[in-house]
């Protein structure tokens, strides 16, 4: 059996297979540089949550498949059935050995070893078939590995002291290179047998049981810590005590004894009744009356009030709204988690400790849940106080295309992955992949809304007869986290919703793009370039500016699809020539060059020259209309010093009318001097018009 491990070395990274063996082998023992004992020194020193470039530095290992290094991508060629289990934040090794030692008990135990940093436990466990066969297919792989995932996790967490922190079972699962010379290894472990599942498992299966608090003083007030918990309880206790002794409080300026007194001994009794400990009440007593010179005074009035009083901790100094705010903030954050899409204007929700690894979008079903989940837990929550909550900033903002570009955490190669990219769609264009480059760049440099003045109104339209994968690759373009802000429904019709679509969407795609008419053109032309929309949501009171974020692309299945007389120079039409290359693409590297170049300083929008080539090629797409057909068929530009009729463009189309017989609508009338100036016919202004040189073909019909 053998699995994968791979390394990144600044620019590039390497991948390689290793026998199992052989990499229990090495965990035992470390090099002479000790990259993973230097990393445990640090970590010591470093600030929580900070993450170390050393540890970067540490080859990761994948225990799930072994892989392999392709042109687009990685590719998984075997499958171990291996599963990854983490028991993370132990605070010292008689913590990770007792983890450890927990699981060597068990004889399904594969694997068990102290992570890199020295505070974790990693568990692997092998599953197959009954049939002893494993998964070939790696969309059955992945399958598999959730649902081996799930089961692993429910057997082994009754077992283990400590919580095992949840994971999303990916098949790229890995750990980093570690060291521990008395790791547990047994490959003669006992293997789980589990039947090929159909499809991948409930986010919401299994909920881990959530520890009880042992802190006194989170109990006081739930999700702070001793601190802010003591300050929040002493300063009620205070503003109590100046409420009962308001006769005081005038007095209390003066800082004599004499004064103060009465206002010590209220506070001392506050703080009793409020469970706060003597040697707590004492210190911040002192911070906040007297001078350390008098310390021995406080001390003794607190004492002889403790002395005294009777009912440590049955009253809080809080009031009941206080009290309740405090407990529904830690149920929120102790429960779930939540964050409001900026794109999709909605709030969105994961249930913690729970095998829910994606945010979902929040209901009036997860609404009542979490109200009954609450009054189970004996707090009196109802409807409106979870709406309020819902709709404050307790709730974090989250940009999904912000996260996902400057959460990049990897560094262009110095391939040109955008180019190769655009020469999977097979076409006779020079010119295309330069073009496709430059759009690529205009979307993304717009997502990060490096140009607010303009949008980016270019747009790839892809020709070519069905089956040629145009709209797959399309969709394709998107990396799985953003695959929610990709359409290819769009109703032109409704101006309403079309609008707000360049709001919701980070690329529309146009399908079959020639079914939009010639009477959605200018909305079409409008939306496409605009910057900014300008719109009042349903049930709003206000107009609001909201950001857009939607790039434009197109499939079509002929080629008779621009209509606009105005010119095409916002198109970048291509026939295909072939079917198009779907094959997985690296998207951290795609991007990451797109980043990379935008940085530079690249230049993501068209020039001049540009529009040209474009222009120039989408000729052969054009649609000429009717009336232009019969005006090249009876009529011609006049040329210089050559005898000419001046007419009306209205004249001359109702003579192409009598001498084709042909009827052409009312509406073309009006597009019909925009068809003579597009064909550059030679003109002379008067009070009736304009006046078109032209010279007959054939001769008129009387």
């Amino acid at each position: 059996m053998k699995l994968t491990l791979t390394r990144d070395n600044g620019d590039t990274s390497t991948m390689r297979t290793l026998d199992i063996n052989l990499q229990m082998e090495a965990m035992k023992h470390e090099t002479k540089a000790q990259p993973v004992s230097n990393l445990r020194t640090s970590i010591r020193y470093a600030s929580p949550g900070y993450r170390l470039e050393e540890a970067k530095k540490l080859t990761k290992v994948i225990p799930a498949a072994t892989f392999r290094k392709t042109v687009n991508g990685i590719q998984m060629t075997g499958y171990n059935g291996i599963i990854q289990i983490e028991v993370n934040h132990l605070a010292n090794h008689m913590e990770v050995n007792r983890v450890k030692q927990e699981a060597a008990e068990l004889s399904q135990t594969f694997a068990a070893f102290m992570g890199s940093g020295g505070h974790s436990v990693k568990i692997w466990i092998r599953f197959t078939r009954p049939d002893e066969s494993l998964p070939q297919k790696r969309e059955e792989a992945e399958i598999f590995q959730a649902h081996a995932y799930r089961k692993a996790v429910s057997l082994y967490q009754p077992v283990l002291s400590y919580p095992i922190e949840l994971k999303n079972p990916t098949l790229e699962q890995f750990c980093r290179q570690t060291y521990d010379p008395e790791l547990y290894y047994n490959p003669e472990s006992t293997v789980f047998y589990m039947r090929q599942p159909l499809e991948m498992p409930s986010e919401t299966t299994y909920k881990e049981a959530v520890q009880a608090e042992t802190s006194p003083f989170k109990r006081l007030i739930p999700g702070y810590d001793s601190f802010d918990t003591l300050s929040a309880l002493f300063e009620a206790a205070l503003n109590n005590a100046y409420q009962s002794l308001s006769e005081l409080s005038p007095r209390v300026h003066a800082r004599s004894d004499e004064d103060l007194k009465p206002l010590l001994v209220q506070v001392a009794k506050n703080c009793f009744q409020a469970g706060i400990p003597e040697e707590e009440t004492i210190r911040w007593a002192t911070a906040h009356f007297y001078t350390r010179k008098k310390e021995f005074l406080i001390r003794q009035t607190v004492q002889n009030v403790y002395t005294c009083e009777k009912g440590f901790g049955k009253k809080s100094p809080l009031s009941a709204e206080q009290v309740l705010e405090f407990r529904t903030e830690e149920f929120m954050q102790r429960r779930y988690e939540f964050r409001y899409n900026t794109m999709t204007t909605v709030t969105e929700f994961r249930e913690r400790n729970a095998f829910c690894f994606y945010f979902r979008p929040l209901s009036t079903r997860v609404r009542n849940s979490i109200a009954m989940n609450a009054r189970q837990e004996g707090l009196n929550l109802w409807d409106r106080d979870i709406i309020r909550y819902l709709d404050s900033d307790r709730v974090p903002i989250f940009n999904p295309i912000e996260d996902f570009l400057f959460g990049l955490d990897i560094r262009w190669d110095g391939r040109d992955r955008i180019r190769e990219l655009a020469t999977r769609v097979p076409c006779d264009n020079p010119h295309w992949p330069n073009l496709f480059y430059r759009w690529f760049l205009n979307m993304v440099a717009h997502w990060r809304q490096t140009d607010r003045k303009y949008a980016n109104c270019t747009v790839p339209l892809l020709v070519g007869p069905q089956a040629y994968r145009k709209s797959t690759f399309c969709r394709s373009l998107l990396p799985p986290e953003l695959q929610s802000y990709y359409t290819d429904r769009i109703d032109f019709s409704n101006k309403r919703d079309a609008e707000l679509s360049l709001n919701r969407f980070a690329l529309i795609n146009m399908d079959e793009f020639d079914q939009n008419g010639v009477s959605q053109q200018a909305f079409l032309k409008h939306i496409i370039q605009k910057p900014v929309i300008n719109i009042r949501r349903p049930h709003g009171t206000a107009t609001m500016e909201m950001r857009r974020y939607a790039s434009f692309i197109g499939t079509s299945n002929h080629k008779d699809l621009l209509t606009d007389t105005s010119g095409s120079r916002r198109y970048i039409v291509i026939s295909l020539t072939g079917p198009i290359d779907c094959s997985p693409i690296d998207y951290e590297q795609l991007y990451a060059q797109a980043m990379h170049d935008l940085h530079k300083g690249e230049r993501y929008w068209f020039d001049t020259e540009d529009e040209k080539v474009m222009t120039m090629n989408n000729q052969e797409f054009q649609v000429m209309p009717i009336a232009e057909q019969l005006f090249h068929e009876y009529f011609r530009a006049a040329e210089e010093e050559e005898e000419y009729e001046q007419l009306l463009a209205i004249e001359i189309l109702e003579q192409l009318q009598r001498d084709s017989k042909i009827h052409v609508s009312i509406c073309s009338i009006v597009q019909f001097g925009r068809i003579l100036q597009k064909n550059k016919i030679p003109s002379v202004h008067t009070k009736r018009g304009n006046f078109y040189k032209v010279v007959r073909i054939k001769p008129g019909k009387e």
